[in-house]
């Protein structure tokens, strides 16, 4: 297969990192971390966990672990939404990588399986081309998104944790899917992921569907929790995004699941954006017929396919 035609079905070497990396990086220290991935340049929903982050008891850390771009093609809301981000912490996923670049092999950089068609992979491909182009009027971005780190550690408590887009290591890495965690062949790279990286916990995104997990491995105990996407619907018929919330403190909103793990709780947070407006401006700017109208207007309007049980089996959090 000619390089050109797996464009956005591979990682490129770039995106790739030793899990020891994560054993010797410096710790963002919180009472409470907010981790936001796929925002996907939903202005409401970055409204929307500032809003959260003010409602907080304490003080909040929030990091977004990369994709905060995506839909923002024109290029006043591809300005507001960086300049909003850039203020915090952030982590460049595969986009903001790849609109740093210059490289049309790697497409999207999304690395899709096989499960993903061709079709869609190709929309991916125009899209991230189509918003490269609004980046270009931007070199100043472009080169404060090439400078961005590929993961970062945390600890909140007594918990040390891990912030990737992807997985312990890639940053388009596909083994924190919720199939990929459910997968029986996975538990050994988990358990020497594990062993190398020096956390008790994982939080990343890059799949766009959400899971949280917890694995009984050969150090002790794991976590593994993605966000799924901040900027879109996770479940069918819903229509609000997440966050993983880390903290000491209970949340001061009902979280739509979560465990509570050495004194620290880690839940699911609904992102209740406003969901008229964007729907409105997603439309003005990706009409029928345009890729990204034919790959996620479903999904924004009606959620995916996925429910709240498949992305934790275990108990609802009260």
């Amino acid at each position: 297969m000619k390089a050109a035609s797996r464009a956005g079905r591979f990682c490129p070497a770039g995106y790739g990192y030793a899990p020891a990396a994560f054993a010797g990086a410096s710790e963002i220290e919180a009472e409470t971390l907010y981790v936001v991935g796929g925002l996907y340049g939903n202005g409401f929903a970055l409204d929307a966990v500032q809003d959260m982050a003010a409602a907080e008891p304490g003080p909040v850390r929030i990091v977004f672990n990369g994709d905060f771009n995506w839909f923002n093609i024109r290029p006043d809301s591809f300005a507001a939404i960086n300049a909003r981000v850039l203020r915090h912490t952030a982590l460049r996923g595969n986009v903001e990588t790849e609109l740093a670049g210059d490289d049309r092999g790697t497409g999207c950089g999304c690395a899709y399986p096989e499960t993903v068609s061709d079709a869609e992979v190709a929309r991916s491909n125009r899209i991230l081309d189509m918003l490269r182009d609004t980046a270009r009027g931007f070199p100043d971005l472009r080169a404060q998104l090439a400078r961005l780190p590929m993961l970062a550690a945390a600890r909140v408590g007594g918990l040390r944790i891990g912030i990737v887009h992807g997985d312990g290591e890639s940053l388009a890495g596909w083994r924190f899917a919720q199939q990929s965690l459910d997968a029986p062949d996975n538990l050994p790279w988990l358990d020497a992921v594990h062993a190398a990286a020096g956390v008790d916990l994982f939080a990343s995104s890059h799949t766009c569907l959400p899971a949280l997990r917890e694995f009984a491995l050969s150090r002790g105990s794991l976590v593994v929790i993605n966000n799924g996407a901040a900027g879109m619907p996770n479940f069918a018929g819903t229509r609000y995004g997440l966050l993983t919330r880390i903290s000491l403190h209970p949340a001061p909103i009902a979280p739509v699941y979560g465990i509570f793990r050495d004194g620290v709780h880690v839940e699911a947070l609904p992102v209740r954006y406003d969901h008229g407006r964007w729907l409105e401006a997603f439309l003005s700017d990706w009409p029928p017929g345009s890729p990204a109208h034919d790959s996620y207007y479903r999904r924004i309007s009606e959620g995916p396919g996925y429910g709240a049980e498949i992305a934790f089996p275990g108990r609802i959090a009260a």
